[in-house]
């Protein structure tokens, strides 16, 4: 735990308050950080609020969403007015699709995922690179640590989901980008794929007999991911241990994606 030791760190995950952003933010708050959560559901800030504060550190909630700009503007000040600082910034919120096909798409239902999956994306990891480079302005050269959610549909077919995978292979782009242009500021970027992770967003399918038929064979671990599967490598992020650690896409899916 000493390599992963996360005291006076201050970390934000948008999307904080359920599925695969909790597993981030617990993971951060179990190491000593405090944690700042971003979600649109103020009873589910509340409770993972809760649940997080339970390691004894500082948590702060934020009703935010990220697909409007000034929002996401306001957030971030008062996030930073609320712990003095963000050290490692999850930008995990995100919205999935729906469309009959892509043919019969409606321009409203691209729009609605690129505006959270990718704008959000955008505005937020922005005011995070400000934050940072301000103050190594001023003299702290702590850098800090970006990390984008994406998924497998970035790489891999996903029919009426085109908005949704164009999205997620946009912030792998982002994320790199950012890594290169910004290592002088001792900022990284890393980007993390999920497999079949139960989530409030996969849960419909994840429970679906077919599906489970067909996919389940498919996954070696032999399970659907959790939330917490992600703590670990949020600390991972989070600490100095991964200074060196940059540019990178990393996977984890119980090895469905190399079967």
């Amino acid at each position: 735990m000493q390599l992963f030791d996360l005291s006076g760190h201050v970390g934000l995950v948008t999307g904080g308050n359920s599925g695969i952003g909790l597993g981030y933010a617990e993971g951060l708050a179990q190491c000593g950080a405090a944690v700042a959560i971003w979600g649109t559901n103020p009873d589910k800030n509340r409770a993972a609020s809760e649940q997080l504060g339970r390691h004894g550190g500082r948590v702060h909630a934020v009703v935010c969403d990220v697909g409007d700009q000034a929002a996401v503007q306001a957030a971030m000040a008062e996030t930073i007015a609320e712990l003095g600082r963000v050290d490692s910034c999850f930008v995990n919120a995100g919205v999935g699709g729906r469309a009959a096909s892509f043919a019969e798409m409606p321009l409203d239902e691209w729009r609605r995922v690129l505006r959270v999956n990718l704008d959000g994306a955008f505005y937020t990891a922005q005011e995070a690179v400000r934050h940072w480079v301000a103050r190594w302005g001023e003299g702290d050269e702590t850098g800090g640590s970006l990390v984008f959610t994406s998924s497998g549909s970035a790489f891999l077919g996903q029919p009426r989901g085109q908005h949704y995978g164009g999205s997620k292979a946009a912030v792998i782009a982002m994320s790199r980008g950012i890594a290169v242009e910004y290592a002088r500021y001792r900022v990284r970027s890393n980007a993390i794929v999920p497999g079949w992770i139960d989530t409030e967003l996969a849960s419909g399918a994840l429970h679906w007999d077919k599906f489970i038929e067909r996919n389940m064979p498919r996954t070696p671990a032999r399970r659907w991911g959790q939330g917490d599967d992600f703590s670990g490598v949020a600390a991972y992020l989070a600490s100095p241990a991964s200074s060196y650690h940059t540019g990178d896409v990393i996977t984890i899916d119980g090895g469905y994606y190399v079967f």
